[in-house]
């Protein structure tokens, strides 16, 4: 069993917990990238704590507080009581002041570091998933060093720089032995991973893009969040960077691509939908344009990632894999220590890494072109 906490229950923590328990019931597994990992199957999850600051949510069973406005996902899976009571966490950045309604903080004490450290290490918290508002620069900070105090591992779903950055948590978490996986989880097909393997696909038939753009639209708080402009800094940031690195000369693209959040349609809800259009020179100068639509499940996308990064953090740690190893995050995130050029050469090389560690994935996905 693998015992992971979340921080943050939002849309992807209610698709995670429903997720567990529809492929534990269902036996079923379409939809997944891999069905085991290090032994371990999506069954094999049990989510043991859980931390928030809206009032609609602290205090509640974690069964009821993922349908808690303003949770959007619907009730996929009748959930019994889970007997985690969601905690109360630290308000910090993390609650935006236009989203201040939506999240209503709930007024009672804040736990301090070393308390949550505490209540991690009696927990058994073996991973714990950051699924915070993007912008939540000192937030996802206090909760990384609290996971690294308790010896847990920490996943960093959004976008700020914590595997990828230059502040020592690598280090930090290969001293307390533990992993460190991010940043910026990527959607199974969402906009980014199409978006690059677009990119590679023209870099690898000898085209070079010359400008492009990557507009998303979506109805959940995360892009209510994300109107302000403030807090999208590390975001644009990330998703620029996960498409230009996949060119032999990303430099040359500064300021000629863009890739982020565009609108909020309160009517989407969380229906994601992107648009992408890309510009590239092909045979004799001649230019090629593609124009592409993406309508997808936000959380649907992401939740298919997480699942496949909390089996592999576990693994890792149990075959005294500690630190952010760049490999680990490169198929999974937007901003990982190391980005890769292509999706696909990545998956390989993580394919290659676990065979010589010992760690089963199943299945390898390997493809003749």
């Amino acid at each position: 069993m693998i015992r992971v906490g979340i921080v943050g229950v939002g849309n992807i923590a209610s698709m995670l917990v429903q997720s567990i328990e529809y492929y534990k019931r269902s036996g079923d597994c379409r939809g997944l990238i891999h069905r085991v990992i290090g032994g371990y199957r999506v069954s094999d999850i049990r989510i043991v704590y859980a931390i928030d600051v809206s009032e609609r949510k602290v205090g509640r069973d974690l069964s009821e507080a993922i349908f808690a406005e303003p949770n959007l996902v619907p009730k996929l899976v009748d959930l019994g009581e889970t007997g985690v009571i969601v905690r109360m966490g630290k308000v910090l950045d993390g609650v935006a002041n236009h989203m201040a309604e939506d999240f209503k903080p709930a007024k009672i004490g804040e736990p301090t570091k070393e308390e949550l450290a505490k209540e991690l290490k009696e927990n058994e918290v073996d991973v714990i998933v950051n699924l915070l508002p993007v912008g939540s620069y000192e937030a996802s900070r206090f909760y990384a060093e609290a996971a690294a105090e308790a010896g847990a591992s920490f996943i960093n779903c959004i976008p700020e720089f914590i595997a990828s950055g230059n502040e020592g948590y690598p280090k930090l978490f290969e001293k307390r032995k533990a992993t460190l996986l991010g940043d910026d989880i990527k959607g199974q097909l969402g906009s980014t991973i199409v978006h690059r393997a677009l990119a590679s696909l023209i870099a690898m038939r000898g085209c070079e893009i010359i400008e492009s753009y990557q507009l998303n639209v979506g109805g959940n708080t995360d892009f209510k969040n994300m109107l302000d402009q403030s807090r999208l800094y590390s975001k644009k940031v990330s998703k620029t960077a996960a498409v230009t690195s996949t060119q032999e000369r990303p430099e040359s693209l500064i300021g000629r691509v863009y890739a982020g959040p565009s609108g909020y349609i309160e009517f989407l809800g969380n229906t994601k939908v992107s648009y992408m259009y890309i510009k590239a020179l092909g045979f004799m100068g001649l230019p090629v344009t593609i124009d592409l639509k993406l309508t997808v499940d936000d959380k649907a996308m992401a939740t298919a990632i997480l699942v496949d990064v909390i089996r592999l953090s576990k693994a890792l740690v149990e075959r005294g894999i500690y630190g952010a190893p760049d490999w680990a995050s490169a198929p999974y995130f937007k901003h990982p220590p190391k980005l890769a050029k292509s999706d696909y050469g990545a998956m390989l090389v993580l394919y290659e890494k676990l065979s010589e560690v010992g760690i089963s994935i199943e299945p390898k996905h390997f493809y003749t072109f």
